[in-house]
């Protein structure tokens, strides 16, 4: 039996552990931020559900360093109107924020998550509501899939905020869009769980969370194999100074590119980089206020490989359907094609060999009117791999009338 962790959240883990030298993590000091819990408190969600989900979050804050000058929690809920459970800085330890989660209860009403998203940015992000400036910023969106209005426009805000955004879908939903709006790359940000397997991620998402809150360094994130963004905590102000950034390959240190920011600048993306080539990069803060070190970090961009772009599911039966996806880039690099498929809520997960040159295959011996997730892996000729993966339904099958047993009293043959 597989449990589906289609995208996992693993990066941040094994460093994070290593940095604590414990399980329980590092103490109070060593992170600072404010981390959102975003829950679907809608009518959407089982009343089981939601309470597996609940549990699920008093079970992580349990894992986090939460406490004065620590990172802090809030939680809101999504409904038909957007719902402070608390805000930020209201409990000043763990063990609060967990009696206040066990505490919750289901709000119902529609799934409005934008709302939520923008009430979010509004009234927990915003400096002027009481948000602490230059620490780090992260949303744990925690949702069956679906929203009764649009999610990306606001989620946008949020990133363009600063704010790292995990999601933790538990099998429904588009699997593009929760893509899309999960922080980049989609997976080490996005996790698809059943509810009843919750718990299997909380150790991944604890680590990737306090790797997404060390606002002290210059860090690289959503690297590609011609791009990567830089980001780096609030050393200047507008006022104090500008930035430089200098930036160079490995293997050619006097081939520099250097590009001046405000003092306010917290963020930049190189754009038009070689594929697999380190970079060093650093960040050289210029004050005639005070001395402020230079920042230097090395980066490698990934190969110029990208696996399946799009899936599409068609000819849907009871018993099959059709799986059809953009082929990789580089289709010369390209190996073959894995398609692995089995029930999102449990079961034995199947996989199908394809051949480089098809784009489509069909999948048979599905059972009727269950939900599968089926991902699409492309396997390079360097060894490595790209995937994505989406949702598909089969239609409920009609009983056959064989197998109806006859009314009393009718004889063989008679309707």
């Amino acid at each position: 039996m597989l449990p589906w962790t289609a995208l996992g959240l693993a990066l941040g883990l094994r460093l994070a552990l290593a940095r604590s030298g414990a399980e329980r993590g590092p103490p109070a000091s060593a992170s600072q931020g404010d981390l959102l819990l975003l829950l679907d408190s809608s009518a959407s969600v089982s009343h089981y559900e939601f309470s597996r989900v609940r549990e699920f979050l008093g079970q992580l804050v349990a894992l986090l360093p939460l406490g004065p000058g620590a990172l802090r929690a809030s939680l809101v809920h999504v409904g038909s109107r957007p719902y402070t459970e608390f805000p930020f800085g209201q409990y000043s330890s763990g063990a609060a924020v967990q009696d206040a989660i066990r505490a919750a209860a289901q709000r119902m009403g529609d799934t409005n998550t934008g709302l939520a998203l923008a009430y979010a940015k509004e009234h927990l992000f915003a400096e002027v509501a009481g948000a602490r400036p230059g620490v780090p910023k992260v949303l744990v969106w925690v949702t069956d899939g679906g929203s009764s209005d649009p999610v990306g426009p606001p989620m946008q805000e949020l990133k363009d905020l600063g704010v790292t955004v995990f999601i933790v879908s538990t099998g429904r939903g588009n699997l593009l869009e929760l893509s899309d709006a999960a922080s980049a790359p989609a997976e080490k940000h996005l996790h698809f769980v059943d509810v009843d397997d919750l718990h299997i991620i909380a150790q991944e998402l604890r680590g990737s969370i306090l790797d997404a809150m060390q606002p002290q360094r210059l860090r690289a994130s959503e690297v590609t194999s011609s791009s990567f963004r830089l980001a780096w905590p609030p050393l200047l102000t507008a006022d104090s100074g500008y930035y430089v950034l200098e930036l160079a390959p490995s293997a050619q240190p006097r081939s520099v590119r250097r590009q001046q920011l405000p003092g306010n600048a917290t963020r930049w993306l190189w754009l038009g980089l070689d594929p697999d080539t380190d970079y060093d990069v650093e960040l050289l803060p210029e004050s005639n206020v005070r001395l402020v070190r230079p920042q230097r970090l090395r980066v490698r961009t990934l190969l110029d490989e990208a696996g399946p772009e799009r899936i599409v599911i068609s000819h849907a039966r009871p018993r099959s359907l059709r799986v059809s996806w953009a082929p990789a880039l580089g289709p010369a690099a390209v190996l073959g094609y894995h398609v692995q498929f089995g029930p999102l809520r449990g079961g034995a997960a199947q996989r199908l060999e394809v051949p480089a040159g098809r784009n489509s295959t069909s999948l048979h011996g599905l059972a009727p009117g269950t939900a599968y997730l089926v991902t699409v892996t492309a396997a390079f000729r360097s060894g490595r791999e790209r995937a994505l993966s989406a949702k598909a339904c089969t239609p409920d099958g009609e009983r056959s009338r064989a197998a109806r047993p006859p009314p009393p009293g009718a004889a063989a043959g008679e309707p």
